[in-house]
C-alpha cells in the first residue's frame, strides 16, 4: 500500500511538471504579445497553471496547507481579469456602481 502511495505522489509531481512546462509557454506569450488581450489571456493561464501546480503538489506531499495557496492564486487571477476589463473598456464600462448612478 505504501508503494502505491509513493507511485501516486510521483505521478502527481510529473503532472505538476507538465503543467509547469505549459506555464513556461504562457510566460513566453506574455512577454512577446502581440496584443494586450493576448498578454492577459496568458496571465490567466499562468494563474490557472499556478493553481493546478499547487493542487498537485498538495496532493503529492499530503499537505493541505498548500491548498490555501491555490485558493489565493485563484482569487488573484480573478481580480487580475477584472482589473484588465476595467482598464481596457472606455470610461470603465461595466462598473456596477457607475451603472447604478446612471439609472437610479
Amino acid at each position: 500500500m505504501r508503494r502505491r502511495a509513493a507511485m501516486m505522489a510521483d505521478l502527481f509531481m510529473l503532472a505538476a511538471l507538465c503543467v509547469l512546462i505549459s506555464v513556461a509557454g504562457a510566460l513566453i506569450r506574455a512577454w512577446r504579445g502581440p496584443g494586450r488581450a493576448d498578454r492577459m489571456m496568458s496571465a490567466q493561464l499562468i494563474g490557472s497553471g499556478g493553481v493546478g501546480i499547487a493542487v498537485l503538489i498538495a496532493a503529492a506531499r499530503s499537505e493541505p496547507a498548500i491548498l490555501d495557496v491555490a485558493l489565493v492564486l485563484a482569487l488573484l487571477a480573478a481580480f487580475a481579469a477584472l482589473a484588465f476589463v476595467k482598464t481596457v473598456t472606455p470610461e470603465g464600462a461595466g462598473d456596477p456602481e457607475a451603472d447604478e448612478a446612471e439609472n437610479p
